[in-house]
């Protein structure tokens, strides 16, 4: 996953490297402490060392953002991508999106 080069700003550094539990290796941690980022990956199971900190904060975080991407992705458009436009596959977001704020919405 972090493989792939950072295209972000060139002159701005990343504050934090976020990914699941199959992201964490040696490699990534290593990635992460030279380029000065805080790396919120939760440790396998099986970890002979285990990290001291963890920032629980960013992991809540993300684990609302992979719950939100997970409810779109019951739409079926959304999941095989039918949209081949990015303005058309916007507005199918947008749709799915409206419909699960509407739907949390009238059930609290």
């Amino acid at each position: 996953m972090f493989a792939a080069p950072f295209y972000g700003r060139p002159d701005e550094a990343p504050r934090a490297m976020i990914g699941d539990t199959g992201c964490d290796s040696y490699a990534n941690r290593a990635m992460a402490q030279q380029r000065g980022a805080v790396l919120v990956i939760l440790h396998r199971f099986n970890r002979q060392v285990i990290p001291a900190r963890f920032a629980k904060a960013l992991n809540q975080g993300r684990g609302h953002i992979e719950r939100m991407i997970g409810k779109l992705k019951r739409f079926k458009r959304l999941a095989q991508r039918c949209e081949k436009t990015p303005r058309n596959f916007g507005s199918i977001v947008a749709r799915a999106a409206t419909f699960g704020l509407v739907k949390f919405a009238h059930t609290t």
